[in-house]
């Protein structure tokens, strides 16, 4: 079973009481901090649950897999996302 994000919205209203629309601005309002300070190089902890941090790629070489020519990666930034110890524990 999969939760799409407005699934999510309906869950967390009913389980708070407070309307979908609010559920859904303080969603949108988390992602967007988030999203801010790890574009910033900054990492996001919630304790038990989740972090979020950038990362570095290097520059690489790699091959094209149709013709097998050696093209180059350019270097570029990810984002890393690790589950914490309740989410794990929940899981198991």
């Amino acid at each position: 079973m999969a939760l799409n994000k407005s699934e999510l919205v309906a869950e967390i209203a009913t389980k708070t009481g407070q309307s979908a629309a609010t559920v859904g601005a303080v969603i949108d309002a988390m992602f967007e901090v988030v999203s801010a300070e790890v574009a910033q190089g900054g990492k996001v902890t919630i304790p038990g649950y989740i972090s979020f941090e950038r990362t570095a790629r290097a520059a690489r070489q790699g091959r094209n897999p149709q013709t097998g020519a050696t093209i180059q990666i350019a270097a570029s930034n990810s984002v890393k996302i690790a589950a914490g110890s309740k989410l794990k524990a929940a899981v198991k």
